[in-house]
C-alpha cells in the first residue's frame, strides 16, 4: 500500500520536487521552464510564466490555434456550416471530439454531426486551393442551404497564401448568405488560446449585431464560455428559465448563429470560461455598453452564488425571491447526496490540468467533497487566468500575440445602451463587481503546486510526489496517468458522463467521484516496465 502524505499541517513545500524536475533539463531550458512553476502562496503577489511557446521536445498537452477556433468556439454552433480549408485530417481532428450537445427544434438545422472539408491534396498545395474552396462552398450551399458558412484555414493554407477572406467575400456576394473566414492556421499562436481570440474577433465582426429584435423578456442575458459538454448548458437553461431570466444566446453551447446575431440586445453578459471568450465580453461592452460579470456554474455553491449575482444586477424583488426559492429546493437535493458520498471522498487528493477555466472551477466541486487539490494548471492560459485581471496592464505583448488582429472597436451611436452604463456606475457604488476575475492562484492553498503547460515528465514526478487519488485532465494524458495506478477523469469531454454544471451536475459529479475514489481497483494496476525492462514479442505459429 502506497503511504499517503500527512496533510494535517498543510501541504508540503514542493521546492525540492521542483528542483528534481528541473535537474532533468539542460540548464538553459530549466531556467526558462522554472518560471512556469509556482509554489503557491495566496498571501503574496506571485508571477507565473504563461502563454509562451512550448519548448521543443517536450510532450505538451496543448492543441493548436485551429483547434481553439473551429473546435472550441464555433464547433458547438448548430446552424452554421464550419468548412475546413485544408487536409481531411485537420477537419476530422476537430469533429465531435468534445461531446458538444445541442437541442434542435422541429425543422431546425443541425450541421454539428457533419464533417466539412475541402480535402486539400498535393496539387492544391502546389497550385493553390482557392478554386477548390469556392467549389466546396457552392456544393455545401446547394446541398444544405445554410444561413451561414464559416471557413477555417489550416497550416498549409497559410503557407501557400490562399486568401479565405477574399473567397468569403466573393461567395457571400454570389450566394447571398453570411460567409466569413478565419485565419486560424495551427501555427499562428502558441496554443489553442490564439484560436479562441481569432474566433472571438471573427464572430464579433461578422455576426454580433446583425439582427435587432424586440425584447423577449424583462431580464435578458447572454452566457459566454459555456460549451454544453455532456449537456451542461441544458441544466443551466433550465435554471434560467425557471428563474425568469431570458437567455438570449450562449457562446457557444447549444448555440445558433441566429441567436448570436441579436445577442447585443442583452442587458448583461455572464462569462464562464474567462480565457476563451472574455474578448467578446469586452468588445460588446465597448460597442453596445453591455456590462459583464465573471460567473461559475460548476459546483452547487458556485451555481448558487452566480444565480444570486445575476439576480442582484437586476434589482428585482420578484426575481430575487424566485432565485432563492430555486436555490433552497436544489440545495436540499444536493446536500442529501453530498452527505451520502462524503465517507468515500473526504480527505482524498486531486490534481487537475485542464484548459479554459476548468482547472479553477472544478476545485470548487472537489471542495464540496472535502477533496484537496494539491496541484493544478492550465494548458493554454495567460497570466491573468492565474493571477487575476489586475496584471493585464503588465503583460508584455510578444511576437506571437501580434499575429492576432487587434480589433478597433468603436461605440455604436444607435445601439449603445447608456442606461446600462448608468446602471453599472450605480452598482459599482454599491460594491458590485464587474469585469473582474481574481484568477486561480489566489484561491488555491499555500504550497499547492501550480504548473503551466505541464508535460509528461513533470506529470510522472508530481504523481510520485503527491500520490493523488484522482487526476483530472484530457484524453492525451489519460492512459499515461492510469498506468501509474491513478484514475483519470476527463474534464474536456467528461468521459461520456455529465452534465456536471449546475445543481444536478454537481450531484452527477458527486456520484461519479464516489465511484472513482471509493474503489481500490486502480491500486492494483502495475505497469509492466516496473518488473520487465523489456517486453519481447514472439511469433504465434510453428514452422
Amino acid at each position: 500500500m502506497v503511504k499517503k502524505k500527512d496533510l494535517s499541517k498543510g501541504l508540503p513545500d514542493p521546492s525540492a520536487l521542483m528542483d528534481e524536475i528541473m535537474a532533468k533539463y539542460p540548464t538553459k531550458i530549466a531556467k526558462k521552464r522554472m518560471k512556469s512553476f509556482v509554489a503557491n502562496d495566496p498571501s503574496e503577489d506571485q508571477e507565473i510564466q504563461a502563454n509562451v511557446r512550448t519548448i521543443p521536445g517536450i510532450i505538451t498537452q496543448r492543441g493548436c490555434t485551429y483547434a481553439g477556433c473551429k473546435g472550441v468556439v464555433l464547433g458547438p454552433t448548430r446552424d452554421i456550416i464550419n468548412l475546413v480549408h485544408g487536409p481531411i485530417g485537420c477537419s476530422f481532428y476537430a469533429w465531435l471530439t468534445r461531446r458538444n450537445q445541442t437541442e434542435v427544434p422541429d425543422g431546425g438545422d443541425n450541421y454539428i454531426t457533419y464533417c466539412f472539408s475541402t480535402d486539400m491534396q498535393d496539387e492544391n498545395i502546389v497550385f493553390g486551393g482557392e478554386a477548390k474552396l469556392k467549389d466546396a462552398v457552392r456544393e455545401a450551399y446547394e446541398i444544405f442551404k445554410p444561413k451561414a458558412i464559416g471557413i477555417f484555414s489550416t497550416c498549409p493554407v497559410g503557407l501557400i497564401g490562399d486568401d479565405v477572406h477574399a473567397v468569403s467575400r466573393e461567395m457571400k456576394a454570389e450566394l447571398g448568405i453570411n460567409i466569413f473566414g478565419f485565419s486560424c492556421e495551427g501555427y499562428r499562436g502558441v496554443s489553442q488560446s490564439a484560436g479562441h481570440h481569432i474566433a472571438n474577433n471573427g464572430v464579433f465582426k461578422n455576426v454580433v449585431g446583425n439582427v435587432d429584435r424586440p425584447r423577449a423578456g424583462k431580464f435578458q442575458v447572454n452566457l459566454l464560455g459555456e460549451y454544453n459538454i455532456g449537456g451542461d448548458a441544458f441544466e443551466l437553461e433550465r435554471l434560467f428559465e425557471e428563474a425568469g431570466m431570458t437567455l438570449l444566446s450562449t457562446f457557444s453551447g447549444n448555440s445558433t448563429i441566429e441567436a448570436m446575431e441579436y445577442s447585443h440586445t442583452a442587458d448583461l453578459n455572464m462569462v464562464m470560461c474567462h480565457r476563451s471568450i472574455n474578448y467578446i465580453a469586452e468588445m460588446m461592452e465597448e460597442k453596445y455598453g453591455i456590462p459583464w460579470i465573471k460567473v461559475s456554474f460548476i459546483g452547487a455553491e458556485g451555481t448558487a452564488k452566480s444565480l444570486r449575482k445575476a439576480a442582484e444586477f437586476f434589482e428585482d424583488a420578484t426575481l430575487t425571491a424566485k432565485v432563492e426559492e430555486i436555490i433552497a429546493r436544489e440545495m436540499k437535493k444536493v446536500e442529501a447526496v453530498r452527505t451520502k458520498v462524503l465517507p468515500k471522498t473526504e480527505g482524498k487528493l486531486a490534481m487537475m490540468f485542464v484548459g479554459g477555466s476548468r482547472a479553477h472551477h472544478y476545485q470548487d466541486l472537489f471542495k464540496e467533497l472535502n477533496v484537496t487539490t494539491v496541484s493544478a494548471g492550465y494548458e493554454f492560459a495567460h497570466r491573468d487566468d492565474y493571477e487575476g485581471r489586475k496584471v493585464i496592464p503588465d503583460i508584455k505583448i510578444d511576437a506571437d500575440t501580434r499575429n492576432i488582429e487587434d480589433l478597433v472597436v468603436e461605440k455604436d451611436d444607435k445601439l449603445f445602451r447608456e442606461d446600462l452604463v448608468a446602471k453599472k456606475a450605480a452598482m459599482l457604488n454599491k460594491g458590485y463587481a464587474f469585469s473582474d476575475y481574481e484568477g486561480m492562484m489566489p484561491e488555491m492553498s499555500k504550497n499547492s503546486l501550480v504548473i503551466d503547460d505541464v508535460n509528461h515528465w513533470e506529470t510522472e514526478k508530481i504523481i510520485e510526489f503527491y500520490k493523488p487519488d484522482v487526476f483530472c485532465a484530457g484524453i492525451k494524458e489519460k492512459y499515461v496517468v492510469q498506468k501509474h495506478g491513478v484514475p483519470l477523469k476527463q474534464l474536456h469531454s467528461y468521459d461520456y458522463g455529465g452534465p456536471y454544471a449546475g445543481f444536478e451536475g454537481a450531484i452527477n459529479f458527486y456520484v461519479e467521484m464516489e465511484r472513482m475514489l471509493g474503489t481500490n481497483i486502480w491500486k492494483m494496476v502495475d505497469a509492466p516496465w516496473k518488473s520487465e525492462p523489456e517486453i519481447v514479442g514472439s511469433f504465434a505459429f510453428n514452422d
